[in-house]
């Protein structure tokens, strides 16, 4: 049922939040298998924040009172499985529901207006982070536990917070959701272990088949502990893996060669977009049809501007390398409607890059930025193929990542772990591998990178 539908301006509505239809499905889970899926989520382990993988609502204790706060793309039967599992603890559970407005396709600039602004991320909360208010208001209501949001980092609050980044069924399927945690965070540590424990003053070159060409130093200096995301117990990461240091940057920065991608977090996917960096920082922007030019005007307005956290002006510095780390992600059917999520899920799968150029979300930098009413935010490009090779300081060459597979999912430590939990092959290989014209598939890639959203569109729908 839905306790309540308050629009994001904090007022309430009459109508209770409906269910968004999964576009092109042929079979979807039933309520019994959702709430299936919502008792694991009861049972597993709480941490705070974290990412798909990761993610518990353990804990919760009759009498409790737990606020749970969507919008009104969820699907409702997923959401409710959560709410039903949760009150079978005896905690009381309120649900608020916000307006986000009407469902529609993804058009090209969807990403820019979510994370590009001039003003306090507050007065424009980013599609994928907590509301302030709703945050706000668990504290001022003394709630014990808030669940809310899809994404990003968790901030200190008097109560437990963590996220709901279940959108619909295909999120919320056995596979994602019911995926050992202790198979994911091995995996995830092994991963961080090569970085952390053997990167230092070593050399990374990363490469993707759609014209990615990178490299990068992991400077000593970056090894203090003292980054967001960049910190030797990363657990809150696991399946976020920050692969290249975090802001404040040091003037040695870099980062140099060419990124390039179809498919970005929130927006339809693009004409190939391709950025050339130099030491750190982008200075050209080509392709990637409305989206490239609005990053094109966004670089051209930020050029001389000197942000706090980095050595040089301009604001499109590499701060984000996020490596995804769960095999059984998949990419949403009704992919091309914001109630899918967007490409946004999809990056959490193991073996997938994300790029982030710009300030970190909810930082210093980009308090320092609004208060000046300057432009700030980051925007992203996605790998689907990535290869990262980390070249030690002693000359050892490490493959994180090998054209899409996270490598240490191959690993003998987790075979035999994910042994515990049947057949090794099958819970460890990737339930979705994208097909891309002339990368994998049959085609030819140039024509595909002109209209890549017509491809992933007509394909998910052939497949349905």
């Amino acid at each position: 049922m839905c306790e309540s539908h308050v629009n994001d301006s904090g007022g309430e509505g009459a109508d209770c939040c409906p269910k968004p239809t999964l576009v092109g499905a042929t079979k979807v889970a039933d309520f019994d298998d959702l709430l299936t899926y919502a008792r694991h989520l009861r049972a597993a382990p709480y941490i705070r924040g974290g990412h798909v993988g990761m993610i518990g609502y353990g804990g919760v204790k009759a009498g409790e009172r737990v606020l749970l706060a969507i919008d009104t793309q969820y699907d409702r039967d997923v959401v409710d499985a959560v709410a039903t599992a949760l009150r079978e603890t005896g905690a009381h559970v309120d649900v608020i529901c916000l307006d986000a407005g009407p469902d529609r396709e993804f058009d090209y600039l969807d990403e820019v207006r979510v994370v590009m602004r001039r003003g306090p991320w507050a007065e424009n909360p980013r599609r994928w982070e907590g509301v302030p208010w709703i945050e706000e208001m668990a504290a001022r209501e003394k709630y014990d536990f808030l669940i809310h949001g899809k994404g990003g980092p968790v901030f200190p609050t008097p109560y437990r917070y963590t996220q709901v980044p279940w959108l619909g069924r295909d999120h919320f399927t056995r596979g994602q959701t019911m995926f050992p945690r202790d198979v994911f965070a091995l995996a995830s540590q092994m991963t961080w272990d090569h970085i952390w424990q053997k990167g230092k003053g070593g050399k990374v070159h990363l490469t993707d088949p759609e014209g990615t060409d990178l490299t990068f130093t992991l400077f000593e200096e970056y090894y203090d502990g003292n980054r967001r995301g960049w910190v030797p117990e990363p657990q809150t990461y696991y399946g976020h893996l920050m692969a290249h240091p975090t802001p404040p940057f040091i003037d040695k920065a870099d980062t140099t060669g060419v990124a390039a991608g179809t498919t970005s977090h929130f927006t339809r996917p693009f004409p190939r977009v391709s950025v050339t960096m130099q030491d750190g920082c982008i200075n050209r922007v080509e392709g990637g049809g409305p989206y490239g030019d609005a990053w094109r005007e966004f670089l051209e307005e930020s050029r001389n501007t000197h942000y706090l956290d980095f050595p040089r002006p301009g604001l499109f510095w590499l701060f984000e390398v996020a490596i995804g780390g769960h095999p059984k992600i998949v990419r949403p059917r009704n992919i091309h409607m914001l109630s899918s999520g967007g490409s946004e899920w999809e990056r959490r799968r193991s073996g997938v890059i994300h790029l982030g150029f710009g300030t970190f979300w909810r930082q210093r930098q980009e308090e320092w930025a609004a208060e000046h009413r300057l432009l700030y935010g980051h925007l992203h490009i996605h790998l689907l193929f990535p290869t990262y090779d980390l070249t030690t300081a002693e000359g050892e060459v490490l493959r994180l990542i090998d054209n899409g597979r996270l490598t240490s999912l191959d690993s003998p430590e987790v075979r035999a772990l994910a042994a515990k939990y049947g057949d090794p092959d099958e819970l460890l290989h990737e339930d979705w591998i994208p097909e891309i014209p002339g990368i994998n598939a049959d085609g030819d890639y140039e024509e595909f990178a002109r209209d890549p959203a017509r491809w992933i569109y007509t394909a998910l729908a052939g497949k349905s």
